[in-house]
């Protein structure tokens, strides 16, 4: 089935990526036609952040595993509505020796609805890794060339945090940062002793409001979908105002298949499959925006095959699929003597850390590793849930009344410190068609291929030494010591941080990448990708907010040159 009339754009994909193109482009009067894998949202039903978990058969005890060290097929099950680890007619294949996770989130808004809403720019060294440090590559724009695009969009969604004058924490535009809870105030002493800067966070997060949407009202619970608005979300915050403009069709439940391009190789239609009536169907258009998420987007490319195009769209650089990263994951938690018996108080504040530790050691020349990471911080009185107090029972024997009064006891003494660092793109580390599998839709699924490097290894171990300085300076015991010198005991398994970037990356040189700087593939003129896959490397920044950054720039950039008529 073919749609009668062709859309301006097609976008695909209703993340951060795909909100963001939406939103700017309806606002510029463009008609789009949004496709979206998933249902259609409607906060007032589908969000759990008032649910118990008393409330439901299995009383959260998916959740546990995370806690256990495992990736629960159900990981995040109290979150706003998600597709978890696995999507039942879905799969995704790992090739021989790889352990990798693949997170996905079939829902408008995708993952935004639920996300952790850490909100960093990148640095102006992370837009130059080979200048910088001779490995990875450049990417083709400065930060210089973004900085117009993180101020529309940070005024636009709201973030919190202060200037710092950080050259690894480049200031933006902030509304005021909350006050730290006890537990962070102890980290941030213990941070001054040993020369390490932990300061507020920065999250896209509302203090004041803003465009009709109130200030967060601390309930704590962000993650569950944020009723208010109050935390940014895709759906929330720019697809339902942009709908509003009459310049947004919204398909929901479409499964997008190919891309179909025509005798001068440029795209006509995109193919999706109805998942509801499990037709197929067309959707004529003058230009398409591919936001579905750095892997599903990948994946989409290498499906749309021709004739013109044999190793797939935007392919003839061969890179797509490759230089797959994530985020490099280490957590420590311990327990601090100097928490025990305080008053219990309501700790909630905003969904997440108050403070967080930014990279210090930028200049540093004698450590054994590149790059950097920063720190997350948890802890506090958070709503007691299957798996809290995991750390309890493994330091105290016993069961019923006396296990109790140590849960009593210890509630709120535990601090956990999880580091982000970054990965350096590697050969080893891409995704690809497998062959042999397709999804209940008839489409070839992913195979993925996964390598941690030495640099990753040794990043780990040192989060773990400094992890440990830290817990001790504030006068506690680490917890449930770990490994990091050993892949798989301490640093995460691929794809578990939900930070996967670069598979369709931009580049100056059309041999050796996909896009150009703007996001237009250099192979097909009327082809843009807004997600994370045009990603040239993985800094320790949390990628959100450029991917809401870059889109924008992709937006106004693809508006002009479908002005001037040449798209």
């Amino acid at each position: 089935m073919r749609s009668s009339s062709p859309a301006d754009v097609v976008v695909i994909g209703s993340g951060a990526g795909g909100g963001t193109v939406t939103h700017v482009l309806a606002n510029l009067g463009i008609k789009v036609t949004l496709l979206e894998a998933g249902p259609g949202l409607n906060p007032a039903k589908d969000f759990k952040e008032h649910m118990w978990p008393h409330q439901v058969d299995h009383r959260g005890a998916e959740s546990a595993d995370y806690y256990l060290g495992r990736l629960s097929p159900k990981f995040g099950w109290f979150n706003a509505p998600n597709g978890f680890w696995e999507i039942e007619g879905e799969p995704y294949t790992t090739a021989p020796g790889t352990n990798f996770r693949w997170f996905r989130s079939r829902i408008l808004g995708g993952r935004t609805n639920h996300y952790g809403r850490i909100t960093l720019r990148f640095s102006d060294y992370d837009f130059k890794p080979y200048s910088t440090d001779g490995l990875g590559d450049d990417w083709p724009i400065t930060y210089e060339d973004v900085v117009p695009y993180y101020e529309k969009a940070e005024r636009f969604i709201g973030v919190l945090g202060t200037k710092e004058g950080l050259r690894t924490a480049p200031d933006g535009i902030f509304q005021p940062a909350p006050p730290p809870r006890v537990h962070e105030v102890l980290v941030q002493r213990a941070g001054r002793k040993l020369g390490i800067p932990v300061i507020p966070s920065r999250m896209a997060i509302l203090t004041k409001p803003l465009n009709g949407r109130p200030a967060c009202h601390y309930c704590g619970q962000c993650g569950r979908g944020c009723i208010t608005a109050s935390n940014y979300s895709s759906s929330q915050v720019q697809i339902f105002p942009a709908m509003k403009t009459g310049n947004v069709n919204l398909i929901n439940n479409a499964m997008v298949r190919e891309l179909i391009t025509g005798p001068d190789g440029k795209v006509t239609a995109v193919s999706y499959i109805d998942k509801v009536t499990k037709q197929e169907k067309q959707v004529r258009c003058r230009a398409v925006v591919v936001a579905a998420s750095a892997c599903e987007s990948a994946r989409l490319l290498l499906n749309s095959k021709s004739p013109r195009h044999p190793n797939g769209l935007a392919n003839s650089s061969g890179v797509v699929g490759r230089y797959l990263t994530d985020t490099v994951g280490y957590g420590l938690s311990g327990y601090i003597p100097a928490l025990a018996g305080m008053r219990k108080y309501d700790s909630d504040g905003i969904g997440g850390m108050h403070l967080y530790i930014p990279w210090w050691e930028f200049d540093k020349k004698n450590k054994d590793f590149p790059r950097g990471y920063h720190v997350e911080i948890g802890g506090g009185f958070g709503m007691p849930q299957v798996g809290s107090f995991g750390g309890v029972v493994r330091r105290h024997e016993g069961y019923g009344r006396a296990l109790k009064k140590h849960i009593r006891e210890e509630y709120g003494c535990f601090v956990g410190l999880s580091g982000r660092g970054e990965m350096i793109p590697n050969e080893h580390s891409f995704c690809e068609i497998d062959p042999n599998v397709v999804d209940r839709f008839g489409i070839p699924v992913l195979r993925f291929h996964w390598r941690w490097s030495e640099h990753e290894l040794k990043q780990a171990s040192h989060m773990h030494k400094t992890f440990t300085s830290i817990i001790e300076t504030m006068g506690g015991t680490v917890i449930g010591l770990r490994n990091p010198e050993r892949e798989g005991q301490g640093i995460s398994t691929g794809g578990s941080i939900i930070h996967e970037l670069g598979t369709v990356r931009m580049g100056k040189d059309p041999k050796k990448s996909a896009l150009n700087g703007y996001n237009q593939a250099h192979d097909v003129k009327n082809l843009f990708v807004a997600d994370a896959a045009p990603f040239v490397s993985n800094p320790d920044k949390n990628p959100t907010l450029t991917i809401c950054a870059l889109a924008w720039r992709t937006s106004e950039y693809l508006a002009e040159e479908m002005r001037k008529g040449n798209v």
